[in-house]
C-alpha cells in the first residue's frame, strides 16, 4: 500500500532497509543531511554528498543523474541521528536549467529492498529554486518515519545548508559541486524522447507540432489557491517523453503487467486508431481501465499546453515582429506600417489556427474515447448515473481506486476525465462549505452552500461504503449541533453508521478519544508484532470519521484529537472527512494549517481549484451528483446494510 504524501504529510516506515528512488527531467545532485534530536547539522561530515557518498547506514550517488537511488540502513545510522533529509539540487557549471521551475517535477519514492513503494512526493510547486529538501526520515517514539518536506532554495545548495546553520556552508555547496563537474562524463541523461505512440496502445500519433511553434515551456507555478493533485509515481525504469518538459504521467506503467488483448481491428493507414475501453497495460480489466483514465487525462493536459504555449508563442512572435518593423520611422507613417500589422496579425492567425485544429483533433480523439470507457467502467470508477449501479451487489474485496467526481478544462468542457484515488486512502478529505471565486458558489447562499457541502459528503461516504466488503468499513458521525440532520438521513436510515451522529461537546470527545485510543492501540500492536493482542473492541478494519461544522464544539483538547488523527489515523486505517468553511476556522490558524493542507479539498459546487503535477493547469472539478429524482443512494445503501447484517449472524 503505497502513500502518495503532500508537502507537511508523514507516514510510518514498516522496515529500516530502504532505497530513495529520485526521478527528475534533468541531472541532478543528491544527497542527505543529518541532524541530532534538536535538529542540528554538527558539521560538514555529517552531510553526504557526490564527493564523500558514504555515511553509517548511508550511501548516495557520486554523480549527477535524472533518475538516482539513495540506500539507507536506518539500524545502522548513529543513535545520535534523529532526522535524515534528503537534499536534491542543480548541478551548476555545466550549462543545465538553473531553477526547478524550468524542469518536471522531481518526484521521490521511498521503497523497500523488493522494489515495493512505501511512500511517494512529487515536488510540485517550484519555481526560482535551485536546491530543495525533498524528504525527511526521523524518529519518533523508537520507530523512523517519513515526512514531505518540498521545502525549496533560490540560492542554492549554499543557503540550504547555511539554513540549517551549518558553519562553513558556502564551501561545502562548493565542493560538492566541484566534485559533480568533475565527474560529469559520467552523468547520466534524462531519457531519451519515446516514440509518437509513447505507451498509448490504440491512440493514433499525436500531430506533429505546427512549424514555428517552439516546444511547450516548463510547467509555471501553480496558481494561487490551486492545489496539485497528487498522482501515482513512475515505476523504476519508466522512461520519459523527451523535451524541455516531461508530461509523461509519473505511474503509467509500460512494462511490468502484460499489455490488453487485442479487442478491436487495426486501423486503416492514415485513420485515427478506434479508441477501446481498458486500452492500457495492466493485470486485470480494473487495472487497465484505472491507468487509460490517468492516461487520458495526461492527454489532455499535454494537448492543452501545447496549445496554450502556441496561442503565446503567435502572440510574442506578432509583437515582436512590430515592435522590429515599427522601430524604424520610416515605416510608421503611410501603408507600410499597415501592411506590417497586417502581415504580423496574419502569421499569428495561422499559428494560432494550427494549434486549434491539432488541439480539436486531440480533444474529439479523448472524447471518443470517452464515450467508449464511461459505460465499461465498474462501479467504484463509474458516476451515479451509470447503470452499473442497478445491478449492485456488496463486493468481496476492495478495488484499486474510487471515483469522487469529475475534472476538465476550459478548452474542452465537454470532456469529463473521471478523479480517481487510490485505496486505502491515505489522504483526508476536506469538503469546503465555504464561499468560493467560482460562478456556482457565487450564485448559492451561506446555507445552500453549507448543505450541498454536507449532501456532497454523504455521496463520497456511500461509494466508499459501497465499495468496502460487508462490515471491513465502519464510519463516524460528529455534527455538534445537529445541522447536518437532514442532509445525513440516508445515512442514519438506512442503518450504516457505527453509532449514531454525535452532538455536543460530550459527543465531540467521547467519538475522538474512541479513535484515538485505536490508532494509539494498532500502532503498538504493530510496533510490537503483536496484531493479534488487540483488545477485543478494536478491529483492524477501515474507519472513517465526519465531522461536520467544524470547529464549533471542539476544545483545544479535542483540536488536537483532530490532528493526531489527521497525521497517524491513515496508516492504522482511520481516514478523516471534513465538512467545513476554512473562515470559520480561522482562529485557529496555525494550528489547522498542517490539516488543510494535508487534506485533498474538496467542492460541493463546480471550482477550479486542482492543478495537475505536470504544467499546473488550474482543473475544475465537479461533484458527483446523484440523478434527480433517483432512488441509487438510497438503494445502495439499503444493501450495504442487508450485506451487513447478514454478515453478522
Amino acid at each position: 500500500m503505497t502513500a502518495e504524501l503532500v508537502r507537511g504529510q508523514n507516514h510510518t516506515l514498516p522496515q529500516t532497509r530502504l532505497e530513495i528512488r529520485v526521478s527528475a527531467g534533468t541531472p541532478v545532485v543528491a544527497g542527505v543531511m543529518l541532524a541530532d534530536e534538536n535538529g542540528t547539522v554538527h558539521g560538514a561530515e555529517w552531510v553526504a554528498h557526490p564527493g564523500a557518498p558514504r555515511l553509517p547506514g548511508l550511501e548516495v550517488p557520486r554523480q549527477a543523474a535524472a533518475g538516482h537511488r539513495l540506500a539507507a540502513d536506518l539500524d545502522a545510522v548513529p543513535a545520535q541521528v534523529h532526522r535524515i533529509t534528503v537534499l536534491l539540487a542543480l548541478p551548476t557549471g555545466i550549462g543545465g536549467p538553473v531553477r526547478f521551475g524550468a524542469v518536471a517535477a522531481p518526484f521521490v519514492a521511498v521503497t523497500g529492498l523488493d522494489g515495493d513503494e512505501i511512500a511517494t512526493f512529487t515536488l510540485t510547486g517550484l519555481d526560482t529554486e535551485s536546491a530543495v529538501a525533498a524528504l525527511e526520515l526521523y524518529r519518533r517514539q523508537g520507530a523512523w518515519k517519513v515526512r514531505a518536506v518540498g521545502q525549496g532554495y533560490a540560492g542554492g545548495l549554499a543557503a540550504m545548508l547555511a539554513d540549517q546553520g551549518l558553519n562553513g556552508a558556502a564551501e561545502l555547496a562548493h565542493s560538492i559541486q566541484d566534485a559533480v563537474t568533475r565527474a560529469t562524463a559520467r552523468t547520466v541523461a534524462p531519457p531519451p524522447p519515446r516514440t509518437p505512440d509513447g505507451d498509448r496502445v490504440g491512440h493514433g500519433p499525436r500531430p506533429a507540432p505546427a512549424p514555428d511553434v517552439p516546444p511547450v515551456p516548463a510547467a509555471p507555478p501553480t496558481a494561487p489557491g490551486a492545489e496539485p493533485l497528487t498522482q501515482p509515481a513512475p515505476p523504476p525504469g519508466t522512461a520519459a517523453t523527451g523535451g524541455p518538459v516531461d508530461y509523461t504521467h509519473p505511474r503509467r506503467q509500460t512494462s511490468a503487467p502484460p499489455p490488453p488483448p487485442p479487442t478491436a481491428p487495426p486501423a486503416a493507414p492514415g485513420s485515427p486508431a478506434q479508441p477501446v475501453a481498458g486500452d492500457a497495460t495492466g493485470w486485470s480489466m480494473e487495472e487497465r481501465l484505472y491507468n487509460q483514465i490517468w492516461g487520458m487525462f495526461e492527454d489532455l493536459a499535454r494537448t492543452t499546453a501545447a496549445y496554450r504555449s502556441a496561442v503565446e508563442f503567435a502572440e510574442s512572435r506578432m509583437d515582436q515582429e512590430l515592435d522590429r518593423t515599427l522601430s524604424d520611422p520610416r515605416n510608421r507613417i503611410g501603408g507600410a506600417g499597415d501592411r506590417a500589422r497586417e502581415q504580423a496579425r496574419a502569421k499569428r492567425d495561422e499559428l494560432t489556427f494550427r494549434a486549434k485544429e491539432a488541439l480539436d483533433r486531440d480533444i474529439a480523439q479523448l472524447t471518443a474515447e470517452a464515450a467508449v470507457v464511461e459505460p465499461a467502467l465498474p462501479t467504484a470508477y463509474a458516476g451515479w448515473d451509470n447503470p452499473v449501479w442497478h445491478a449492485y451487489r456488496v463486493p468481496m474485496e476492495i478495488p484499486m481506486a474510487l471515483r469522487i467526481g469529475d475534472l476538465h478544462l476550459p478548452e474542452a468542457t465537454g470532456l469529463r476525465i473521471p478523479l480517481l484515488v487510490r485505496l486505502p486512502l491515505e489522504r483526508g478529505i476536506w469538503v469546503d462549505s465555504g464561499r468560493t471565486a467560482s460562478g456556482a458558489a457565487a450564485l448559492a447562499d451561506t446555507a445552500q452552500l453549507r448543505r450541498l457541502a454536507v449532501e456532497s459528503a454523504v455521496a463520497h461516504v456511500a461509494r466508499l461504503l459501497a465499495v468496502y466488503p460487508a462490515d471491513e468499513f465502519s464510519v463516524h458521525v460528529i455534527d455538534p449541533a445537529g445541522a447536518a440532520a437532514g442532509p445525513l438521513a440516508p445515512l442514519v436510515r438506512s442503518g450504516v453508521l457505527a453509532e449514531p451522529p454525535a452532538a455536543g461537546p460530550g459527543g465531540v470527545t467521547s467519538v475522538l478519544a474512541r479513535l484515538t485510543r485505536r490508532v494509539d492501540l494498532v500502532q503498538m500492536a504493530i510496533r510490537a508484532g503483536a496484531a493479534d493482542s488487540l483488545p477485543p473492541d478494536v478491529d483492524t478494519g477501515q474507519h472513517l470519521l465526519i465531522v461536520n461544522d467544524f470547529p464549533h464544539g471542539f476544545d483545544d483538547r479535542a483540536v488536537t484529537q483532530l490532528r493526531y488523527l489527521a497525521d497517524e489515523g491513515p496508516s492504522v486505517g482511520v481516514h478523516l472527512l471534513m465538512v467545513a468553511d476554512r473562515e470559520d476556522a480561522a482562529a485557529y490558524g496555525p494550528v489547522l494549517d498542517p490539516l488543510w493542507r494535508s487534506l485533498l479539498r474538496l467542492t460541493p459546487v463546480a471550482d477550479d481549484h486542482l492543478a495537475d503535477p505536470w504544467v499546473g493547469h488550474a482543473w475544475t472539478y465537479e461533484p458527483l451528483r446523484v440523478p434527480p429524482g433517483s432512488r441509487v443512494l438510497d438503494d445502495v445503501l439499503a444493501r450495504v446494510a442487508a450485506a451487513r447484517r447478514t454478515w453478522r449472524r
